[in-house]
């Protein structure tokens, strides 16, 4: 039986997605407001992305952030790729629930839990809080998201296809880089801006693992939004949410020429 759209179902539709994106855009709307006062609105102007560039606090805080995403992120990508080959390909080793449960631990336990069993890490070890424990930690998170992204993809592929690439002679180390992983691919991509985007917006661990010269954005938007909000942060936030849309699209776009050249390859296979 299928789905059908009924008046009840529009409606959960539109109040749904105007409540999630009605604040986004009005966000993106006031970044354009000509006055110094966020609810008025005095038309339109970009004077306040002018007065952005002057503010060193916030452009420092971006770049430390960006940097601490893309670093976390790819690192993140990698180990939890390995963690998830681990657990799909290698059903029986000592140790396998163990891991197991300390991969899926991260993704339930409060975050303050997180932040502050790794602030007593770190000073359990004498590390001196900065860029690198603030990486450390979002890196020692986002993997756990990166490897059930991974292993779902990893469960739901065919095996035969690895199978027939070591009869044929295949190493397990080539099947693994020509064979498994540009099948999972689109799942390892999927996997890394996930990891991209917690830490971008990252503030409760962050807080705990931070230190002097590594204050990252959404902590200096945090500190002052207190004081109350200035046109500048909606700046930052609409040039936040470019960044990110462009991201999506783009690993949207990419995803879908992947699938159709695939498809066209399946096909020629087939008639050849």
């Amino acid at each position: 039986m299928g789905w059908r759209l009924t008046k009840f179902n529009l409606v959960s539709l539109i109040f749904g997605f105007t409540f999630l994106y009605l604040p986004i855009t009005l966000l993106v709307v006031y970044s354009f407001n000509e006055s110094r006062l966020v609810t008025v609105w005095a038309g339109f102007s970009t004077v306040w992305y002018r007065e952005l560039w002057h503010n060193r606090g916030l452009i420092d805080a971006a770049w430390v952030t960006l940097r601490l995403a893309l670093i976390s992120a790819s690192v993140a990508t990698v180990l939890g790729t390995m963690a998830a080959i681990a657990l799909s390909r290698y059903t029986r080793f000592r140790g396998r629930t163990l891991m197991t449960g300390m991969i899926y631990a991260p993704l339930v336990m409060p975050e303050v839990i997180t932040g502050l069993s790794l602030l007593l890490f770190f000073v359990a070890i004498n590390l001196d809080r900065g860029f690198l424990t603030v990486t450390l930690a979002h890196i020692s998170t986002s993997m756990c998201f990166v490897a059930v992204v991974v292993q779902s993809r990893l469960r739901s592929l065919d095996r035969s296809l690895e199978d027939a690439a070591m009869d044929l002679g295949a190493t397990p180390t080539a099947t693994l880089f020509h064979v498994t992983l540009p099948l999972i691919w689109p799942a390892v991509i999927a996997g890394w801006m996930l990891a991209f985007t917690l830490s971008l917006d990252d503030l409760v661990i962050a807080s705990f693992t931070t230190g002097p010269g590594s204050t990252t954005l959404p902590m200096k938007i945090y500190s002052q939004v207190r004081l109350g909000v200035t046109p500048e942060i909606n700046a930052v936030c609409t040039i936040l949410i470019a960044i990110v849309s462009v991201g999506v699209v783009a690993a949207t776009l990419i995803n879908r020429r992947r699938m159709v050249r695939q498809a066209r390859d399946e096909r020629l296979a087939a008639e050849g």
